[in-house]
Parts: C-alpha cells; sequence; structure tokens
C-alpha cells in the first residue's frame, strides 16, 4: 500500500473515530457476534491456509487458534456490560459530597501487528478487545503467512466498514514502519524483542500508548521430587506443539543432576508415541508442525551442531535431511550436558528443541534465572509447595504454570503479557478491553463547595492557618 493510501485510510478512520467511540454496549456486541458467526462459517479456509504456510494440522489449529479466540469473543460479550459501566472511587474526606468516577473511554485509533506463529488467534483476540472498547482499528497480519493474512483480511472486509476496521498487508520492514510513522493513539505489537524495541521507539515519537507481546527464553525447572512420567507427557506436548514456535514454550530446562538423563529419555519416548517411533516417520508425520522459513531450519541446524560439537548429547533427534531445508522441518531434538556458553542459550530457540541443563541445588537454579532477562513465562515442575513457593517468590516472569506448561494462556479472567525484555502490558479478557481502553478520572462538584474554606489569603503563618482550617473542616464533616 502506497504511502498516499495508508494516509487516507488513517484520515477516513480518524473521521470515524468519534461515531465508534459512541456506540452502545448492544452495537458492539452485534458486530463481535457478527466477527464469530463469519469465523465459524469460514474456519476451513483458514485450516487450509495455516496448513499451506507452514504445515499445521487442523485439530491443532482448532484447538490453538480458533477455539480461543472464539471464546475471547464470548467471554468479551458475556462480561461486556459490566465492563463498560463507570466505578465508582472512594470518599474523600475533603471533598465529602463530591463523586468520582473511573470512566472507560476509548483509545481512539489503534494499530495492531500480529505475528506468523500463531497468526489467526493473536491477530484475533486483540481485534475483538478493541472493538469492545470501542476504537477504530488498523491491523496488520504476518506475511511470513500470506495465505493466512489473505483469509484474515476477507473475513474483516465481510464483517467491517474500512473506516472501522481495515486490514494492511506487506512486509513488515517496508510497511511496518510506514504504519509506525502514523500519530496513532494505541500500538499493539506481538513479536521478537528486537523488533518489539524499535516499535517502542517509532511510537514513542507520535506519543502511542504501546503494548509489547515479546518473548525471550522461558525456563523449566525441574525439583528433586517430581513426577518424571507426568512432567516428560507435559513437556514433550509443550515443547513440541506448533513445533516449538510458540512464545510461551518451554525453552530450556534446568534439571537435578541425577534427574537429568531419566527424565530427558522420558521426554524422548513422548515425542515418539505422539509423532513417530523413528526420525523418518517424525519427518513424515501428517501432524508435527513444520518451520515457518527455511532459514530458521538453518538456523536451528547451526545450534545443535554447535551444542553437540562442545559436548551437548542427542538423547533424540539432530538427525538432517537434505530436503529438511527445503522442507521447512526441523527435527524435535532432545539434548543433555548443555552448558550456558553455548549458543544454544544465547537466544529464543522458537523451535521443537529442548537444551537440559543439569544443577546441583535449587538455589543454583533460581540463581540461573534471576541473572538472565525476565522470560514470558517460567514452568516449575515438583510437589514440594514450599520449593515451589521459593521459586516464584525469587523469580519474576510474564506468567507461571505450575505442573504444566502452555495452559496458562487460556484463562481469560487473569492477565496475559510479559515484564521487562518479554513485554510490556497485557490482554485477554477484561485486561483487553482496559488496554485499549482510557481510563479516565471524571469528578462531579456537588452544590456545597468545601475548597472555600480552604482558599487564599492564609494570613499570618501560612502553613499553620492552611493546617488549622483544615482540621477544622475535618471536625465539621465528622
Amino acid at each position: 500500500m502506497t504511502n498516499e493510501k495508508l494516509n487516507t485510510l488513517f484520515e477516513e478512520q480518524g473521521k470515524n473515530r468519534w461515531k465508534i467511540a459512541q456506540t452502545s454496549v448492544k452495537e458492539r456486541i452485534a458486530k463481535l457476534l457478527k466477527l464469530r458467526k463469519v469465523i465459524e462459517a469460514r474456519q476451513q479456509e483458514f485450516y487450509d491456509a495455516v496448513w499451506t504456510d507452514f504445515h499445521k494440522p487442523k485439530t491443532e489449529a482448532w484447538l490453538t487458534e480458533v477455539y480461543p479466540a472464539l471464546q475471547e469473543i464470548d467471554h468479551t460479550v458475556n462480561h461486556l456490560p459490566d465492563w463498560v459501566e463507570d466505578k465508582d472511587g472512594s470518599w474523600s474526606f475533603l471533598f465529602p459530597l463530591n463523586s468520582s468516577v473511573s470512566h472507560f473511554e476509548p483509545k481512539g485509533r489503534v494499530l495492531i501487528m500480529a505475528p506468523w506463529n500463531y497468526p489467526f488467534l493473536l491477530f484475533i483476540s486483540p481485534v475483538v478487545a478493541a472493538i469492545a472498547a470501542g476504537n477504530v482499528v488498523i491491523a496488520k497480519p504476518s506475511h511470513k503467512t500470506p495465505h493466512v493474512a489473505e483469509v484474515l483480511e476477507s473475513i474483516i472486509k465481510e464483517v467491517f466498514p474500512q473506516n472501522e476496521v481495515a486490514v494492511v498487508q506487506g512486509a513488515g520492514a517496508e510497511i511496518g514502519d510506514q504504519l509506525l510513522a502514523l500519530p496513532f493513539d494505541h500500538v499493539f505489537f506481538t513479536g521478537s524483542p528486537n523488533v518489539g524495541a524499535h516499535v517502542a521507539e517509532e511510537a514513542a515519537k507520535v506519543h502511542a500508548g504501546v503494548t509489547l507481546e515479546l518473548g525471550g527464553k522461558s525456563p523449566v525447572i525441574i525439583l528433586d521430587d517430581v513426577k518424571i512420567k507426568d512432567a516428560a507427557k507435559k513437556l514433550a506436548w509443550g515443547k513440541c506443539l506448533n513445533a516449538g514456535q510458540t512464545c510461551i514454550a518451554p525453552d530450556y530446562m534446568l534439571c537435578p543432576q541425577r534427574l537429568m538423563q531419566p527424565l530427558a529419555e522420558a521426554v524422548a519416548d513422548n515425542i515418539k508415541k505422539m509423532y513417530g517411533e523413528t526420525d523418518e516417520a517424525r519427518r513424515n508425520s501428517e501432524i508435527f508442525v513444520h518451520i515457518v522459513e527455511s532459514r530458521t531450519v538453518e538456523r536451528h541446524q547451526a545450534l545443535i551442531k554447535d551444542a553437540i560439537a562442545n559436548g551437548a548429547k542427542a538423547v533424540l533427534g539432530a538427525q538432517f535431511s537434505p530436503e529438511d531445508i527445503e522442507n521447512r522441518y526441523t527435527p524435535a531434538t532432545v539434548l543433555t550436558d548443555v552448558t550456558p556458553d553455548m549458543r544454544i542459550m544465547e537466544s529464543e530457540i522458537f523451535g521443537p528443541i529442548l537444551p537440559i541443563i543439569a544443577y546441583d541445588s535449587l538455589e543454583e537454579a533460581i540463581a540461573f534465572v534471576q541473572a538472565r532477562p525476565k522470560p514470558l513465562a517460567l514452568y516449575i515442575f515438583g510437589k514440594s509447595e514450599t520449593k515451589i513457593n521459593e521459586v516464584i517468590a525469587r523469580t519474576t516472569s510474564g506468567s507461571t504454570c505450575v505442573n504444566h506448561c502452555i495452559l496458562q494462556i487460556e484463562n481469560l479472567s487473569v492477565p496475559f503479557g510479559g515484564v521487562g525484555m518479554s513485554g510490556t502490558g497485557n490482554y485477554h479478557g477484561i485486561y483487553g478491553f482496559k488496554t485499549f481502553s482510557h481510563e479516565r478520572n471524571v469528578m462531579r462538584q456537588s452544590a456545597l463547595d468545601t475548597m472555600t474554606f480552604l482558599y487564599p489569603p492564609y494570613h499570618k503563618g501560612n502553613e499553620k492557618s492552611l493546617r488549622a482550617r483544615i482540621q477544622n473542616l475535618v471536625k465539621k464533616i465528622l
């Protein structure tokens, strides 16, 4: 899209912004229900598109994208009447008859920039929140999943006029900065920490509010009383879901030395049960997601080779075929004896590779997490509530899940978001509504103006006189 067309679209939405801001709850709910109906009717188009883009099977696409998107709409429709109500402020002794409320108003013109790894859910979910709050929206799907982007644009066009919700396509490097140069009221970005920093910098130039949903190396801390069989099954699922291309995927594991080998073997066994007993069976699996682009497979191969060359051992995977890069396939891999200085520990893996680092004491594991950037998620597996609570108290993360992984993102009654390098702000449910709303303080003056007793002049001993007046006023009120 040319700069001229983009500016025209932005101005058209600006003219419509106040009309949309004053829509009723009933009108907003009607729009969301229409969106839901279209998604349900056209979901097969998405399944076909996401299979073409990176081999995601229908069941996984429904479970991780369509179903939670519909749940987001249902939750919002059910609770929006309560969310939009003014919330009363507490009584103030200086202004006992005045009323104060928190009044929710839309931020105005918002930009939503969605990622490729869950291209449907992470586009629809913030769009739902922005609509519920009464904003006009320009949304950009990822160019790395072009078939899904086409479906999303078609769905949005069926439901909304362009001066209310519009989809803009194009490579992030080309059109992203064009969008960020426009004076949006709020920018919502999901992606990598490096790009997120750039988005925040550009948004600051136009004084836009910013929500950044980023990522990072989300650790798993295994306690010495862990149930190996239970943990292994859950970690195998969480690590291989979407081929590890999940912002809250378990990135690496910290494990007691004596449990490292049996747990690694148990994870490997579960991956075999889920996706195939042999490397070739897993490579040809119809339910194992592929990587979004070939250069990422090359990066994964380089990380695995470097780890093994420096002493890591492959319990599963690490076997490459000449066709893997062309087919955008990274084998599910479990590595033991990983050390912090290996390249695989430098940045987020975003692939089906699980490095395991052994530790001698829980203190050592906690210190390891504390010394690194704040992750988007942290996972703890074990039975001791004392040790679980110690890990939670002495670490920080966007979210934490105990004795499972990934599932914390599904509860819409609690916020989802990052901290530090893993993100800024949060959303889901009411938190998404608040993200796209300005919470405005509105006070109404009563007929009795108690401030009259506090106006200047203060006469002699200004400070003492003012204090005395306030004290006398409080006595009269009480």
